[in-house]
């Protein structure tokens, strides 16, 4: 289903006013692709004009999740949402779901940017492919960082999760991953919305999915990589990963941290209005495009 099927609760509450006050056109996202350098075709949404901004989503999310991004941001700026392999509507590829590839495909995304410098946002693990993308690419591209509730590796270990998650994954894959997306969110999500994630979700095979939880790198490596650039930084978490956002603040020069205190994981959409204005700020004065 492409990016015109999205129906979302912002849109559903607007509904009952539509009759007062002529509706603002919402930015319209258009599917696009390349093939990376190992045949793999990947899906990207774009939307609007101007600096750019590139979203990574989290493991096994699709593109469309980024939807109040496309939304809002895309009336000032372009947006444009990586579908990684196996995820959304990327081919689900045979091999690559580790951090070097991943990071490569984002790579080979930005020349069909165009010129110019951009702002890179992951989510989840989004946010180490994009530190895998900036270890191997360097930040000469890159007008600023925004990492969105994932470690980056500084500081104590966060406390560990479920740790039956992946024999849950093999055992009873719906089950467990309709879990995990429900758990995303503090704030009601509709059946429908939540059904469609958790569908999407689970595109890719159950054992490439566990390798995308298995990337071989020691913490460190995440940590020094952040701490390699100067670029301005932003990184939006919510309160499990405190800690490291305070020693970020004190150690990167040039670093903002967000706290989220009433959002889940999926903090862009349960507090969309605050993310986004966060970012509309990032983009306009915090960020090197020049």
């Amino acid at each position: 289903m492409g990016f015109a099927g999205v129906v979302t609760r912002r849109s559903l509450m607007a509904a009952p006013f539509l009759l007062a006050a002529p509706a603002r056109a919402q930015p319209q996202a258009t599917s696009r692709y390349f093939v990376a350098s190992d045949q793999t075709r990947l899906h990207f949404l774009e939307a609007g004009a101007g600096p750019t901004v590139v979203f990574v989503p989290g493991w096994s999310m699709p593109a469309w999740i980024f939807t109040p991004q496309i939304e809002q941001l895309a009336q000032r700026y372009r947006v444009v949402v990586l579908d990684p392999r196996g995820q959304g509507q990327s081919d689900i590829a045979r091999s690559g779901y580790e951090p070097t590839r991943r990071g490569r495909d984002i790579a080979e995304l930005l020349p069909h940017m165009g010129p110019g410098r951009v702002v890179l946002a992951g989510w989840s693990l989004g946010v180490l492919d994009v530190l895998s993308w900036l270890s191997q690419a360097g930040d000469a591209r890159l007008a600023g960082l925004v990492l969105i509730d994932n470690s980056v590796g500084e500081g104590d270990p966060p406390a560990a999760g479920n740790g039956r998650f992946l024999q849950n994954l093999r055992a009873n894959r719906d089950a467990t991953v309709r879990g995990f997306v429900a758990s995303m969110f503090r704030t009601p999500q509709t059946p429908a919305y939540l059904d469609r994630l958790a569908r999407d979700a689970q595109r890719m095979r159950v054992e490439d999915s566990i390798r995308l939880l298995s990337y071989a790198r020691p913490r460190e490596f995440w940590r020094d990589t952040l701490y390699a650039t100067r670029r301005p930084v932003l990184y939006a978490v919510t309160p499990r990963f405190r800690g490291q956002a305070e020693l970020v603040a004190q150690k990167h020069a040039n670093a903002r941290i967000d706290i989220y205190e009433d959002a889940g994981h999926a903090l862009f959409v349960d507090a969309a209005a605050r993310f986004n204005t966060r970012m509309e700020t990032f983009m306009a004065r915090e960020a090197a495009f020049t």
